[in-house]
């Protein structure tokens, strides 16, 4: 009996120090007013536009922030409040680099179909120059599930199709995390959230590696910021209001 009763009250603290530790893990007491506030953002005037601390990465008038081929400056056509792809000039990057994000992109395949599949309307956003986001025109127009708008290319299709008429502006907001890490391996895969049109279509999704074409992904080791590209793949895709939020992981 001595003995049980020696054990249940090994037990008994033992529990106790387990709840004295996660108690001490949190920092702040429960309606702490000495606990920091959080900064205060001025949300855009429409939920598309950029809240106060957002950085503009494209307003409409031109491509400072982007670069192109070797560094030189960007050579998309800007007219009308946008920019549109001028095929055989290369993909553009932004000039500043980033890693986790919010990023908010609004973007029109062309109103005149030409092609189909793959060949129509055909673009992407790569999130750190590597993991790509599939632009098409998915409106009535088949393709592999794993290529067609909001997917994760060459990975993941989109939960649902919510793609708008060919013409139309369509939005992307996209939260990412950004992978880490260690001694040459990944030790936390990156994730994805991907709003098509406000729809939810990839939900806090794992990517698997960097996008290849018709080959399986896999994590090259790479810098914790990389710019933000566009593709150029030879369709007169256009974009607009394009902004993005640095995330603190």
């Amino acid at each position: 009996m001595r003995r049980i009763l020696v054990r249940a009250g090994l037990f008994v603290a033992v529990l106790a120090l387990g709840a004295c530790a996660a108690q001490h893990a949190f920092r702040w007491d429960v309606h702490d007013m000495d606990r920091p506030r959080p900064p205060v953002v001025t949300p855009g005037a429409e939920d598309r536009l950029p809240p106060s601390d957002a950085i503009v990465l494209f307003d409409g008038t031109d491509l400072s922030a982007w670069h192109g081929r070797g560094g030189q400056d960007a050579q998309w056509k800007v007219e009308n409040g946008y920019m549109e792809v001028t095929p055989d000039t290369g993909d553009i990057r932004t000039r500043q680099r980033f890693g986790s994000c919010q990023l908010h992109i609004e973007w029109a395949s062309p109103e005149v179909i030409d092609g189909s599949g793959q060949g129509r309307g055909n673009s992407g956003v790569f999130l750190m120059d590597r993991y790509e986001v599939q632009i098409l025109d998915s409106y009535d127009n088949d393709t592999y599930p794993d290529g067609q708008a909001a997917s994760i290319y060459a990975q993941k299709p989109p939960l649902v199709n919510a793609s708008r008429k060919p013409g139309q502006w369509q939005s992307f907001d996209i939260i990412f995390h950004a992978p880490v890490f260690e001694d040459g391996q990944v030790k936390k895969p990156a994730t994805i959230t991907v709003f098509h049109n406000g729809v939810l279509v990839q939900d806090h999704w794992e990517i698997q590696g960097t996008t290849r074409h018709k080959q399986r992904p896999s994590y090259d080791p790479h810098p914790d910021k990389l710019p933000l590209r566009l593709q150029d793949h030879g369709d007169l895709v256009r974009f607009r209001n394009i902004w993005i939020r640095p995330l603190d992981d």
